[in-house]
């Protein structure tokens, strides 16, 4: 009797002692996880860290790894986190504003004669925005038949893009006096104003050449900006510069000068009738400011309707808003291709056309 309950005794002891250091192997795993949760997790995290506590900026940071591995940096490494100002040229400050959006409206022409040379124009446009930093947002208007031929080519291009069409009917006499032209534009900035999409709109025609910085002085506008823009012909030997006369960045006139080959002609005017669409830019949020439809009277409807004479019309009205691009707007930064071709004695009035 003694033995057995020995044994009844020693058993439940030693039961009570596995199943202590059961419960303390379990609490030491559980402190040693909930410890390890708050250490770092990568590489990334102990720099990080010991950036912010030892004050040193993201640029510090760079130019010690540089130095260490030899100047050999992964640029896509740095493209994330604190590496990323610095590329772009914000100096690794978190709280620098972004760039603002270039909006990049582009028309075409629904003419036959123009569909050969619509996808050439198109391609070479679009290997110049690719050169632009973003965000850039690419805005093609055209006529509903040529749709299918110009989606395809947009989706190579790799761009961000918007793809307008219509389905009004324009002659080629329609096309020579820029009536449909002018009806794209309309349609491009009745979709910016519908989405509201806050940016700087700027037209560029398929005919257009552009300096590079030309661009990034563009979104430095934060209600106007105008240029001088050299307008060349296919049909004739000369060019002829437009543009607002400067006094640093601050427009005091406009002037026109005829580069013929008879020599140099220059005139001054300190308000043109209509500013050419290829020599300015604007804030599109002038599109939906709620003074554009009491600015005119009623009696003068297509100045607050129609969208794109408006902002030609705005435009002009306060030189103090425009910006002169580039400082004294003494360099030609776009230069203009007249491709337009002369209307044919045949063609006939349009009866279909929109006439604005």
């Amino acid at each position: 009797m003694g033995s057995s309950a020995d044994h009844g005794g020693r058993g439940k002891k030693q039961g009570s002692q596995l199943w202590k250091k059961a419960l303390l192997h379990s609490c030491l795993c559980f402190v040693m996880g909930f410890f390890t949760g708050f250490a770092p997790s990568s590489v990334s995290d102990w720099t990080s860290a010991a950036v912010a506590a030892g004050g040193v900026g993201s640029s510090h940071m760079v130019r010690a790894l540089q130095s260490a591995a030899g100047g050999a940096v992964n640029r896509s490494l740095l493209a994330r986190g604190g590496g990323a100002g610095l590329l772009l040229g914000g100096g690794g400050d978190a709280s620098a504003s972004p760039r603002p959006v270039l909006v990049v409206v582009t028309t075409t022409e629904s003419a036959p004669a123009a569909s050969g040379e619509r996808a050439a124009a198109l391609t070479r446009m679009a290997h110049t925005l690719r050169l632009v930093a973003p965000p850039l947002l690419w805005v093609v208007v055209e006529a509903a038949p040529d749709v299918p031929a110009t989606a395809r080519l947009l989706r190579t291009t790799g761009l961000m893009y918007r793809h307008l069409t219509y389905k009004d009917n324009f002659t080629a006499a329609d096309a020579a006096a820029g009536r449909e032209r002018h009806h794209q534009r309309n349609v491009a900035l009745g979709h910016i104003e519908h989405h509201r999409l806050a940016g700087v709109v700027l037209f560029a025609g398929l005919g257009d050449v552009f300096d590079l910085r030309f661009f990034d002085q563009l979104r430095e506008i934060s209600a106007f900006g105008a240029w001088p823009v050299a307008t060349m012909s296919r049909d004739e030997r000369k060019v002829v510069v437009q543009g607002p006369a400067c006094s640093s960045f601050a427009v005091t006139g406009w002037f026109s000068r005829d580069l013929g080959s008879n020599g140099t002609a220059a005139s001054t005017a300190a308000r043109p009738r209509e500013v050419d669409v290829h020599g300015f830019a604007f804030n599109s949020s002038v599109l939906w400011d709620p003074e554009r439809w009491g600015r005119y009277p009623t009696s003068e409807p297509d100045k607050s309707q129609d969208s794109m004479k408006f902002v030609q019309q705005v435009v002009l009205e306060d030189f103090s808003k425009v910006k002169g691009i580039p400082s004294d707007c003494s360099e030609v930064m776009v230069w203009h291709v007249d491709t337009t071709a002369p209307p044919s004695s045949s063609s006939q009035p349009s009866t279909g056309g929109k006439r604005r």
